[in-house]
C-alpha cells in the first residue's frame, strides 16, 4: 500500500474529520480484505428470496431424497423471514407476494410443520385471501404440476419441439435470455412428458386453493393485456389439441437435442447457466430420462446445487448463484480508493485471480448474433464460459486498467475487442448478448414474469462507455457517440436514469454519472443538472438514501422505506462524478456514512438493493454493504486532499 502525498486541504473539512475518515478507511479496507481467499478472491454471501430454498426442498421430495436435517433449517430460515401479516416477500419488508408465499408454505408443509400453527394458518389465510394458489405465477404452476397439484392444462403448452425450430421461426432458443435459455431447455422435456415428483410423503396442498385445481376453468392469462398475447393465448390452445398428435420420433429428436443443449453446457460442478432454477431444471429432467444415480452428468448437477448452500448452525438457505467474479472486482475498485496500488499483494492477487478467469477460448451463445468476434469477457461467476457477463467484462477491465500494470494489456485489449462486439445497433449493451430485443415474445403465456429477455439497459451502458472512455476515449469515439444517444434517448422525464441490476434510478443514475463524467460530456449540461438535482433532491433528512424495490412499479416510483449505505454511497460517487464533491448533499452524504453503524467489512444494511428481474426477483448482496460505502468515502477523502476535484476513472 503506497502512502500519496497530496495538496493543501480544504479549509471546509476540519483535521479531525480527516483524521477520523482515514481511520475509518483504514479499519474497513483491513476488515474487507479478511474476506479475501488464499487464492486473491473475494466473494460475499448472495440471498434472494424465499423461493429458492423452498424450491430445493420441492426438489428434494421431487426425487426422493429428503434430508431432514437440511429441511429443519431451511424451515428455521423461512420462517424467520415471514412478513407479520403471514405472507413472504420478494424482499425484506416487502409486500407479500403469493407465488413465494404459496412455495414457503408448501416447503414448510413438507418438512413437517404443522398447518394449524399460527405462522401456517396466516400464511393460509393470506393466500385465500388472493384467489388462492391457481393465481400463482407460471413457473409455481408448473411446479403445482410437477407434483399432481393441479391439471397439466393449468400451465401454457411448451412443446420441446421448439427445440427443432429454425432461426428465422418468430421463436427460437436463441432470441430470448441466456437465463431464459438454460432454464427453459429441461423443462421442456417436464413439461412435454408431464413429469410426476415422488413426493414420498404424499403431502398436498389442496387447502391452498379456493376452487378445487380441477375445477378452474381459467389458468392462464395475456400476461401484459396486448393484442399479440390475445393471438398467443389462442395459439396455446391451438397447440394443446394438437400436441397429443405429434409423431413421437419428432417428440424423441426434439428430446434428444434438448439434453444435448444442456448437457454441453452443463458447467462442471458450478452447474447449467451456473444459476439454481436451470440446475435444478437440469437434475429433474435428467431423473425422468431415467438416468442412473451414479450417472456423471447427474452427479456434477447435483452437486452444482449443493454448492449454492449456506449453512449456519440453525439455518440453511439456497442461493441462486454466486458473485466471486463481480464482488472482487467491485471489492478491487474500492481498495484502489483505499489507497492500495499494483505491487500490493493483497491487489495484486485480486487481479491475478482474476485475470485467470477471463474467457478466452469457448465462443458462447452470443456468438449466434456475433460470429466474427473473439471471446474475452468474465462470467459473473465462479465459471460460466458459455455466458460472460458483459457488466463485469467492464468491471474488471476498469480495474487492470487503473493499476497501469503491462502484465493486464493483453487482457484489457480482448476484454476491450470483445464489449465492442457485444454493443446493440441501438447503441446500447445488454448483460450477456446484443440484439435481444424480440419484445413480442414478452405476450406468451409462459412469460408472465416480464423477464424472458435480455435488452440493452442503461446501467449496462453506462458501465461500458466508462470502460472504453477510460481505455481510449479516441479510439472508440464512434462506439461511445452511440452509447451516450442512446443514454440520453433513455432518461427519464424527471432526470434519472432506470436500473435494471440494482435499486433502482439512484444506481441508474449514479452509473450514468460516471459514464458521462468519463467520457467527456458537458457535466453542466441541462440534462445532466436535471439528474443531479433529482439526486440531490432524493436526500433523506438523516443525509442518506434509500429506495426501495417497489420502485419498478410506475406508480411507486418514490417510495423508500430506509436509507441504505450502499444506495448512500452510489448518491454521492454520482455526484462526485458530477463534479459536486463539495457540495453540501456530498458532505452530508459522506457524513452519514461516517457514523452509521458496522458490523465487520460491512456498513449495517438489510434492505435488498440488488436487482435480478423487475418486480419479480430481487438480491442482497452482501458484499455491497461493504465496499460500496469504502470506496465512497475513500474517493472523496482522496479529492479532498487534491488540488484536483475531477474524478479521473469510468467508475
Amino acid at each position: 500500500m503506497t502512502v500519496v502525498e497530496f495538496g493543501p486541504s480544504s479549509d471546509t473539512d476540519g483535521a479531525a474529520e480527516r483524521l477520523a475518515r482515514e481511520e475509518l478507511i483504514k479499519t474497513q479496507a483491513d476488515q474487507l480484505l479478511e474476506m479475501q481467499r488464499d487464492d486473491g478472491h473475494i466473494v460475499f454471501e448472495l440471498e434472494a428470496d424465499s423461493t429458492i430454498p423452498s424450491e430445493y426442498v420441492l426438489l428434494q421430495h421431487f426425487l426422493d431424497e429428503v434430508d431432514p436435517a437440511k429441511e429443519a433449517k431451511i424451515a428455521n430460515y423461512l420462517k424467520r423471514i415471514q412478513n407479520e401479516d403471514g405472507s413472504w416477500p420478494l424482499f425484506q419488508d416487502g409486500d407479500g407476494d403469493i407465488s413465494a408465499t404459496i412455495k414457503s408454505y408448501w416447503a414448510l408443509k413438507l418438512t413437517g410443520e404443522d398447518i394449524d400453527a399460527p405462522h401456517m394458518a396466516k400464511a393460509r389465510e393470506w393466500v385465500l385471501s388472493r384467489g388462492g394458489a391457481s393465481k400463482a405465477n407460471v413457473f409455481t404452476r408448473i411446479m403445482l404440476a410437477l407434483f399432481a397439484q393441479i391439471p397439466w392444462r393449468g400451465v401454457p403448452v411448451i412443446p420441446v419441439e421448439v427445440m427443432l425450430l429454425p432461426k428465422w421461426f418468430p421463436f427460437h432458443m436463441s432470441k430470448i435470455a441466456y437465463w431464459s435459455r438454460t432454464v427453459i431447455a429441461p423443462l421442456l422435456i417436464l413439461c412435454s412428458l408431464k413429469a410426476e415428483a415422488r413426493n414420498p410423503t404424499g403431502i398436498n396442498i389442496h387447502e391452498l386453493f379456493v376452487t378445487p385445481p380441477e375445477d378452474e376453468k381459467v389458468y392462464n392469462i395475456n400476461p401484459n393485456g396486448t393484442f399479440v398475447g390475445d393471438c398467443f393465448l389462442v395459439l396455446d390452445k391451438v397447440l394443446r389439441f394438437c400436441e397429443p398428435a405429434f409423431p413421437k420420433s419428432l417428440r424423441k429428436r426434439a428430446v434428444d437435442k434438448a439434453v444435448d443443449f444442456f448437457t454441453e453446457r452443463l458447467n462442471g460442478v458450478d452447474g447449467l447457466g451456473a444459476i439454481y432454477p436451470a440446475m435444478a431444471n437440469s437434475v429433474m429432467a435428467y431423473d425422468l430420462l431415467g438416468y442412473p444415480k451414479d450417472d456423471p452428468n447427474l452427479m456434477i448437477a447435483k452437486e452444482s446445487i449443493e454448492r449454492l448452500l449456506v449453512e449456519t448452525d440453525e439455518e440453511l438457505y439456497c442461493q441462486p448463484c454466486v458473485s466471486p467474479v463481480w464482488d472482487t472486482c467491485l471489492a478491487s475498485h474500492a481498495l484502489m480508493e483505499a489507497g492500495f496500488e499494483a505491487g500490493d499483494k493483497e491487489l495484486d492477487g485480486a487481479l491475478d485471480w482474476l485475470k485467470d478467469k477471463q474467457i478466452l477460448d469457448v465462443v458462447g451463445d452470443w456468438a449466434v448474433r456475433r460470429p466474427d468476434v473473439r471471446p474475452g469477457g468474465w462470467a459473473f461467476q465462479y465459471n460460466n464460459d458459455y455466458y460472460p457477463d458483459v457488466d463485469d467484462t467492464a468491471v474488471v477491465a476498469m480495474a487492470m486498467h487503473r493499476t497501469g500494470k503491462p502484465e493486464y494489456n493483453e487482457s484489457i485489449e480482448r476484454a476491450a475487442e470483445w464489449v465492442v462486439g457485444m454493443q446493440s445497433s441501438s447503441g446500447g449493451w445488454g448483460a450477456f448478448e446484443p440484439e435481444n430485443e424480440h419484445f413480442y415474445l414478452n405476450s406468451i403465456p409462459f412469460a408472465d414474469h416480464g423477464a424472458l429477455l435480455d435488452p440493452p439497459t442503461e446501467d449496462v451502458t453506462a458501465r461500458c462507455l466508462s470502460f472504453l472512455a477510460q481505455l481510449d476515449k479516441d479510439r472508440f469515439a464512434k462506439e461511445i457517440a452511440l452509447g451516450v444517444k442512446y443514454l440520453k434517448r433513455d432518461q427519464q422525464d424527471d432526470g434519472s436514469w432506470w436500473g435494471r441490476w440494482g435499486a433502482n434510478y439512484i444506481y441508474g443514475t449514479w452509473s450514468v454519472l460516471c459514464a458521462l463524467n468519463a467520457v467527456g460530456e458537458d457535466m453542466s449540461a441541462p440534462y445532466v443538472q436535471r439528474s443531479v438535482a433529482w439526486l440531490k433532491a432524493r436526500q433523506r433528512a438523516d443525509g442518506g438514501w434509500g429506495e426501495d424495490l417497489a420502485t419498478y412499479h410506475e406508480h411507486r416510483k418514490s417510495e423508500v422505506h430506509e436509507s441504505t449505505a450502499s444506495q448512500t454511497a452510489w448518491a454521492v460517487l454520482g455526484l462526485m462524478a458530477a463534479g459536486e464533491v463539495e457540495s453540501e448533499e456530498v458532505r452530508k452524504g459522506i457524513a452519514y456514512l461516517e457514523t452509521a453503524k458496522r458490523d465487520g467489512a460491512r456498513w449495517d444494511e438489510k434492505l435488498y438493493t440488488g436487482t435480478g428481474f423487475p418486480k419479480v426477483f430481487y438480491l442482497k448482496y452482501h458484499g455491497y454493504a461493504a465496499y460500496f460505502p469504502l470506496w465512497a468515502v475513500a474517493r472523496y477523502e482522496n479529492l479532498m486532499k487534491s488540488n484536483d476535484r475531477h474524478v479521473a476513472y469510468g467508475m
